[in-house]
């Protein structure tokens, strides 16, 4: 099937650890079970996510010392076509462990090391050198302690003469300064409910509110496309021409790590393929919906994958 070049990038990622434990209490020792290890950080997932699904991309990912070398041999493992950046941090950890008494899920995220000027100089020439001609560039995930405030930004620039289609999904500080400095606007911001409630400074309880958000974000010029998740309700996307929302089927909710990650990925991954805007947001939510039935940081496959994207329905409002 023919398909845009993809480049994922991630600045911060990390080696994903779960396990599960009969109950979770503090003070006596916890024996767990078997641990999963993952390679993880949010651009890794959505690497991940489209070569589950069939599609081809290459993972540039910044990493540093022995955890790197860890990072970069569970990507080996799954055949994800990997770009390595050396940097001057170790690699992170993030840990997840399931109270098996309550179903709860605990995560836990270790911060990585702080980078350099020197790190941030060798990662915007790597994302680049790295970026094709009217392909898709995603920067998903955190960025790395010590990179500057503008480093998103500093991307966009950087790859504006090869193509316009960066899509971008973060938190924290680097959203805000994407939402109060839009210089030349993103081709798809996504955001999560929490990071967009945090980010308009105001609660988004109804569908109504999420629309109202994302369509400020669009006129104000910060991304051509604003999807807002929403959980369980589903995902609004909203563009010049589009106001949408994709509800998901009713599934058992296992782990969300990764479920952002694998919504980006599918929805790419349909638009690289040519695929319109409505269908694209069914890929999304049915890989979405796919990863929270999987266990700790398992991500979707194929086949379920497919079977929710027959049952998840796209709404115009």
């Amino acid at each position: 099937m023919t398909q845009k070049d993809i480049l994922t990038v991630t600045l911060n990622p990390a080696v994903d650890v779960s396990t599960n434990v009969a109950q979770v209490v503090a003070g006596p020792k916890l024996r767990c079970g078997l641990p999963r290890f993952d390679p993880g950080g949010g651009g890794v997932n959505v690497a991940r996510t489209i070569c589950k699904l069939g599609g081809q991309t290459r993972a540039l990912v910044a990493v540093g010392g022995s955890m790197g070398d860890r990072l970069l041999d569970l990507l080996a493992a799954e055949d994800v076509a990997t770009q390595p950046v050396p940097v001057s941090g170790e690699t992170r950890q993030s840990f997840a462990v399931t109270d098996e008494s309550t179903g709860a899920q605990y995560r836990f995220s270790v911060p990585g090391q702080e980078l350099t000027g020197q790190d941030a100089d060798t990662l915007i020439a790597a994302i680049t050198d790295h970026t094709r001609e009217d392909g898709f560039v995603i920067v998903s995930g955190s960025v790395a302690p010590g990179l500057p405030e503008d480093f998103l930004q500093q991307i966009i620039t950087a790859t504006q003469h090869k193509t316009p289609k960066v899509i971008i999904d973060t938190s924290g500080t680097a959203l805000d300064r994407l939402i109060t400095h839009p210089a030349v606007p993103l081709y798809l911001l996504r955001i999560d409910e929490n990071e967009a409630s945090e980010a308009a400074h105001r609660p988004l309880d109804t569908i109504a509110d999420s629309v109202g958000y994302a369509a400020d974000l669009v006129a104000r010029g910060v991304a051509e496309i604003v999807i807002i998740g929403r959980g369980a309700e589903g995902s609004v996307l909203v563009g010049q021409e589009h106001r949408l929302i994709c509800h998901p089927p009713n599934v058992p909710v296992n782990s969300k790590i990764g479920a952002g990650d694998a919504f980006v990925g599918s929805m790419t991954l349909a638009m690289a393929r040519c695929e319109d805007l409505p269908q694209a947001l069914r890929w999304g939510v049915a890989a979405a919906s796919a990863t929270v039935s999987t266990e700790g940081t398992a991500l979707c496959d194929a086949q379920t994958t497919h079977a929710r994207f027959d049952h998840s329905e796209v709404e115009d409002l």
